[in-house]
């Protein structure tokens, strides 16, 4: 960490637009609140390619933690459950492996699109677990 600030990373699904990028205003506010540096924000298609961008983020120097941002919306088919399970399966894999936090904002699955915008706060979520990990484990 730079002088005690802690250094973020964002990775958001443009997938569902309208739902995540009022995710990623509230999280980047709420980072911002919570006296965190918010250094790089990527797009990506959908909340299944937000690991290949979070291994990316968490390889860089400057980066002590990192959001996931996205919500996977029910559909007429179980593929809902098949992108969440997958996508937060692997950006746990990657916290783990980077030994940096991720925090979890992706909402969903099972949910439509009112519990979707329901659940935007929930960004704010994600952001606190991350400082929390980082401050909670500095030493250990």
């Amino acid at each position: 960490m730079a002088e005690g600030k802690i250094r973020m990373a964002m990775a958001v699904s443009e997938y569902n637009y309208d739902v995540t990028m009022m995710m990623l205003e509230r999280a980047r506010a709420h980072a911002e609140f919570l006296g965190c540096e918010v250094k790089y924000i990527v797009k990506v298609p959908g909340v299944y390619d937000l690991p290949f961008a979070l291994k990316k983020l968490l390889k860089r120097k400057d980066v002590d933690g990192a959001v996931a941002l996205g919500a996977v919306i029910e559909g007429e088919t179980d593929h809902d459950e098949v992108v969440m399970q997958h996508a937060a399966r692997k950006i746990i894999d990657i916290s783990l492996e980077a030994d940096k936090p991720i925090g979890l904002g992706v909402t969903g699955p099972g949910m439509n699109r009112g519990q979707a915008q329901a659940r935007i706060e929930n960004a704010k979520t994600a952001v606190e677990a991350v400082v929390k990990l980082i401050r909670n484990t500095q030493g250990i």
